[in-house]
């Protein structure tokens, strides 16, 4: 865990860094339809809200690299036909760092996400095969791919995740958001 709370400041501190490399910052802010599901081959999810907000560097056209911090709160509802005593829960704040990989086509650029952070919160997962009810700190793995759109490559639609090894779930969202340029 020390091995990636390293990484994690690394991250964080080399978006502070004032550099030539540096070619444009923005603040990205997104909002959605959040969810989670546990990892086991089961229909149990849960359904809920999503927002984050990203600090962004850019290097290149094809790459950014972005701080970032969320919340997602899901809860599985109480009115799916499975047992009401499964349950797929996340009610966390989300913080870490991410690369975005981007194809820059003029209007139209798609792309990959992914990185390291921590989600801070709690979290249930209650399967036929999984009992795990956790609350904390915990690892998790960002990726997302989407699209950004417009003439200068302002607003997005994204499909984001988190896997979250330690409570065998992950959480994510169908999301769209806002880029807002930064003067240098």
């Amino acid at each position: 865990m020390k091995k990636y709370l390293v990484i994690l400041l690394t991250i964080l501190t080399l978006t502070q860094v004032k550099a030539q490399l540096i070619k444009e910052k923005s603040i990205d802010a997104s909002i959605g339809y959040g969810i989670s599901s546990p990892y086991d081959d089961v229909d149990i999810i849960g359904s809920g809200f999503y927002l984050q907000g990203e600090y962004v560097l850019t290097i290149t056209k094809w790459i950014d690299i972005r701080s970032y911090a969320g919340l997602i709160l899901t809860k599985t509802d109480e009115n799916e036909q499975n047992a009401p005593e499964y349950e797929s829960t996340t009610r966390a704040f989300l913080i870490g760092g991410k690369t975005r990989i981007k194809a820059p086509i003029p209007w139209v650029a798609p792309y990959l996400e992914f990185g390291i952070g921590a989600s801070i919160g709690s979290f249930e997962t209650v399967t036929p095969f999984t009992n795990i009810n956790d609350s904390g700190l915990i690892m998790h793995i960002p990726f997302s791919f989407g699209l950004e759109l417009g003439p200068k490559h302002n607003y997005d639609i994204a499909f984001t995740y988190y896997f979250q090894n330690t409570v065998e779930q992950f959480a994510g969202a169908v999301a769209v958001g806002i880029s807002i340029p930064l003067k240098n």
